[in-house]
């Protein structure tokens, strides 16, 4: 799968499918996006393209109101490219490019910039600036761009629209399973394991601490979790483990927030990796302990908790 991360357009001589989204999360809704414009670029002879953008646009508008990320965009573009989509274009979301009317957008960027000739929305898909643009404009400067368009209905789950702001909300309250139902897959993180304060080791649960990539996860508390890309030749071998996720007030007062995972039975020197912690269980809440000798007890609880979830899985 390419990645641009440009506007240039040297390299959409090659006419082009196209499906735009933030695509957080990437889950079944996108999912189903994906598939469909798959089948049509492979049905029409051409290559499949998703549009996103960095950062979401109301981080840019609202940062201190935007909904917390479910991906960062590097987890985003590994999971776009599991859907098996020719490239990605990743559009730098500025003042520039929020002041693009409706009608440049499509007569410069999708037209010009991008060669577009089937381009497939979302229902509640808007564009432009003030969000002036939607579906029936696309209609009406399609032929004259030379694309078909087609909207893709919302996919309803047990009566659930599937939506980012839905998986946020099953996360929020610690709800796994509605995520994994949501997202076709358990929740993850991913990140490079960094140096820490290596206050596990010295409490006797030695961690791997994950970087974080923003500074609000969409869940805290302590999971029962498993984990890859720690071996290098089966990427997808997993290793169980008990993950905390939050601001360790037994330690820091106003810290930010921190994911360590403890895995069991595990002595390698992992420093550096990139990992996927696979979220499967929240076993509680982040509590603070009168000192470090009853966070280690409880500690010891919860992996035993982890391990019997294994177990009876």
């Amino acid at each position: 799968m390419h990645t641009w991360r440009s506007k240039s357009s040297k390299h959409a001589k090659t006419p082009v499918a196209l499906t735009i989204g933030n695509f957080d999360g990437v889950h079944l809704g996108h999912q189903a996006m994906l598939t469909r414009l798959i089948d049509a670029a492979n049905r029409l002879g051409l290559a499949a393209c998703a549009m996103t953008f960095e950062p979401h646009p109301r981080e840019f508008f609202s940062p201190d109101q935007a909904p917390t990320r479910l991906t960062s965009l590097r987890e985003k573009l590994e999971l776009l490219a599991k859907s098996k989509v020719d490239s990605v274009r990743v559009y730098r979301f500025n003042y520039n490019f929020a002041k693009i009317s409706p009608e440049e957008f499509i007569s410069r960027i999708l037209n010009k910039e991008l060669s577009v000739r089937w381009l497939l929305v979302g229902d509640d898909f808007r564009f432009g600036a003030r969000r002036a643009g939607d579906f029936a404009m696309l209609q009406a400067l399609s032929a004259q761009n030379d694309f078909e368009v087609e909207e893709m209905p919302s996919i309803v789950i047990d009566g659930q629209r599937i939506s980012s702001t839905g998986v946020r909300k099953a996360l929020a309250d610690g709800d796994l399973s509605t995520a994994k139902q949501l997202l076709g897959r358990p929740y993850s993180i991913s990140g490079r394991v960094v140096h820490g304060d290596k206050l596990g080791k010295k409490i006797g649960f030695a961690t791997a601490n994950i970087q974080l990539k923003h500074n609000h996860p969409p869940l805290s508390g302590i999971f029962v979790v498993n984990v890859c890309g720690i071996n290098k030749s089966s990427p997808s071998t997993t290793y169980p483990g008990v993950a905390s996720l939050g601001l360790r007030p037994t330690v820091h007062e106003n810290g930010k927030p921190v994911l360590e995972v403890h895995l069991f039975d595990f002595n390698q020197e992992i420093y550096g990796q990139h990992l996927q912690v696979n979220f499967l269980h929240k076993l509680r809440d982040e509590e603070k302990y009168a000192d470090l000798e009853t966070l280690a007890q409880q500690i010891a609880k919860d992996v035993t908790q982890a391990k019997n979830f294994f177990l009876t899985a």
